[in-house]
């Protein structure tokens, strides 16, 4: 019973093992193994939402059990969609869903092209992690010029996004914790069409790549991020 409540709960598409779905037979899994540990009344508020406020969470529960972190440093790069929710209320579900289903399949070849791999998707938005800065960085800035020419039915998308260098805890097939709730802080500080950079992948950047123009950093005024860490948008060099 409580798996089929959790199952109905989830967002996304309603027939599980989509590969554009934010829910899956992976992600209830995930979902599974994470709230058996949990107090019946925390069990609810977790998987009310996979959105930014899941993550945040996500982040407070693995701080407090002493578990933030993993033992691999990874890039993570999140994006998501500009005023989602505005466009299904003007276009409709039908042309939501397509745009979504465009915007990812452009965005999923882009990352594997880059050496990344999609680890969470979060309806508008997904988490994808890398093995350096760099490639998280390049893989963001093409999926924003792709983006950026894509038109279904009239509605042209821009995105935002995000870059962190951290350790995420790996959780069966889904990575969770500190740094996961920091890259997705970081992406939601981005303007549209924008890519947010934060200081700890700033300094992993390699300054022999002289094609990257890296803005002056500033502090990111969120709760979810350490008061230290700074943040710079990084663009294309004329």
């Amino acid at each position: 019973m409580a798996l089929r409540s959790l199952r109905q709960r989830l967002p996304g598409d309603p027939q599980f093992g989509d590969p554009l779905s934010t829910a899956g037979e992976r992600t209830l899994a995930y979902l599974a193994s994470g709230v058996v540990a949990l107090q019946p009344e925390e069990r609810e508020s977790l998987v009310s939402e996979l959105s930014l406020t899941g993550l945040q969470m996500w982040q407070r529960l693995s701080e407090a059990t002493g578990r933030g972190r993993g033992d691999v440093d990874l890039a993570l790069l999140y994006a998501d969609i500009v005023g989602f929710s505005s466009m299904t209320l003007a276009a409709g579900d039908d042309v939501a869903t397509e745009l979504i289903r465009t915007v990812y399949a452009s965005a999923d070849a882009i990352v594997e092209r880059h050496g990344g791999r999609i680890v969470r998707r979060m309806g508008d938005g997904a988490i994808a992690t890398f093995v350096s800065a760099q490639a998280a960085t390049y893989a963001a800035l093409e999926c924003q010029e792709v983006v950026d020419q894509l038109d279904v039915a009239g509605v042209r998308p821009r995105i935002r996004a995000g870059v962190h260098w951290g350790r995420p805890r790996r959780l069966g097939g889904e990575y969770v914790g500190v740094d996961i709730g920091i890259v997705a802080a970081v992406g939601e500080g981005a303007r549209p069409g924008q890519v947010l950079v934060s200081s700890a992948a700033l300094n992993q950047l390699d300054p022999a790549f002289h094609d990257l123009r890296i803005g002056r950093r500033k502090r990111l005024r969120s709760p979810e991020v350490p008061p230290a860490l700074q943040v710079a948008v990084v663009r294309r060099g004329d």
